[in-house]
C-alpha cells in the first residue's frame, strides 16, 4: 500500500497522476490511522516549515514508528526540510527529526524563490538515483534548503548562482528531493520508480 499523507500542505494531484503513470496504486490518507500498513510512505509539501510542522502534528508519532520500522520513506520540496530537526524559516518549530540537520536560506542578495529547472551532481549512488546520471534536470521551486549534519547523507548537490546546496538526502529507508520529480518529465517518474523498488 503506497500512501500519500495529505495534511493539508502538499501538491497532491500531480504526485498522484506520476505515479498513475507508473501504473501504480497510490492510496491518500488525511487521517494518522491510516498509516498502519503502508509499504511506502510520501510526503509531500509546500508552503513554510512552521505551518507544515503544526498541521503534521498529529502525524507526527505514527510516521516515526513506520520510518524506525524500516517502511521506505520519500519527503518531495517542503518534504525534505521538515525530516530534519529545525529551519531558519521558523525559528523555535521543531522539525520530524528523522535526520540531524537544519534548513538554511538562500542569501539575501541572492534572487529567490529557486525555481525552474536546474542539475544535479550525484555525490554517491543510491538505489532512489540509480540510472540517473549527474548533470540529470530537474525542477525545482523553493527559497530554503536542508544543510544535514552528516554529509554521508547527501546523495546529489545542485549550484544555484554559486551556492551549492543538497538537492537529495539518502539514508537506509530515508529518502527526499527538494526538487519535485513529479514535475521533472520521464527523469522524475524514474526517481519515484526507483522509489516503488525500495
Amino acid at each position: 500500500m503506497i500512501v500519500i499523507i495529505d495534511y493539508g500542505a502538499g501538491n497532491i494531484r500531480s504526485i498522484q497522476n506520476a505515479f498513475k503513470k507508473l501504473g501504480a496504486t497510490v492510496k491518500v490518507v488525511g487521517s494518522p490511522r491510516q498509516l498502519a500498513g503502508a509499504s511506502h510512505l510520501i510526503l509531500p509539501g509546500v508552503g513554510a516549515f512552521g505551518d507544515a510542522m503544526e498541521k503534521l502534528k498529529p502525524f507526527q508519532e505514527p510516521l516515526r514508528k513506520a520510518v524506525d520500522a524500516g517502511t521506505p520513506f520519500l519527503g518531495l520540496c517542503l518534504g525534505i526540510q521538515v525530516i530534519f530537526e529545525e529551519s531558519e524559516e521558523s525559528p523555535g518549530a521543531a522539525g520530524l527529526g528523522l535526520l540531524p540537520g537544519t534548513c538554511r536560506r538562500f542569501p539575501q542578495n541572492m534572487k529567490v524563490p529557486h525555481m525552474g529547472w536546474n542539475t544535479i551532481e550525484k555525490k554517491k549512488e543510491t538505489p532512489l538515483l540509480a540510472g540517473i546520471p549527474s548533470g540529470t534536470y530537474f525542477y525545482f521551486v523553493h527559497s530554503y534548503y536542508p544543510l544535514p549534519e552528516n554529509p554521508s547523507t547527501i546523495a546529489c548537490e545542485t549550484d544555484y548562482s554559486g551556492v551549492r546546496f543538497p538537492s537529495a538526502v539518502s539514508q537506509e529507508n530515508v529518502h527526499a528531493t527538494q526538487f519535485h520529480p513529479e514535475r521533472s518529465g520521464e527523469q522524475g517518474l524514474k526517481l519515484l520508480g526507483n522509489f516503488l523498488k525500495l
